[in-house]
């Protein structure tokens, strides 16, 4: 059975809402036992199960503070959205192995999402902007 447009959302807009208030077990609450959590460019690679998603938000809640989450545009298919969205807030650690030294930061994410038909999120693959990243973070 395919899961609505508004379910969704539903889901993603909660991840997302975990995700800015550094909540790991509500995040992984929206993830199935198997998810393969996949942020490209990582040294980790894809990641299958929640341990492999914990240990990637643990390290990302201590790298980055005061994170917002703009949604741009939404488009959707049988059990997957795909969402362009622009996270807002301030290097308080190493993101993505930058000193952050607490500046601000702003960057595009793109997630490609697969949702169970429970609507719990079984695939999350994630392309950040790594150039604005970098050009942000990188020296100084």
């Amino acid at each position: 059975m395919a899961v609505s447009v508004s379910q969704m959302n539903e889901v993603m807009d909660r991840h997302f809402a975990c995700e800015a208030a550094d909540d790991i077990d509500g995040v992984l609450a929206t993830l199935t036992d198997d998810v393969v959590h996949d942020i490209v460019g990582t040294p980790t690679g894809p990641t299958i199960g929640p341990a492999g998603a914990k240990a990637f938000y643990t390290q990302l809640f201590a790298d980055l503070a005061e994170g917002q989450m703009r949604t741009l545009r939404r488009m959707h298919g049988e059990n997957f959205l795909v969402d362009e969205s622009m996270w807002t807030g301030r290097a308080a650690g190493r993101p993505f192995g930058f000193d952050g030294r607490n500046r601000p930061l702003e960057f595009r994410l793109l997630h490609v999402i697969e949702f169970e038909d429970d609507g719990r999120i079984r695939r999350e693959n994630v392309w950040l902007d790594f150039p604005a990243i970098m050009q942000q973070l990188a020296g100084d």
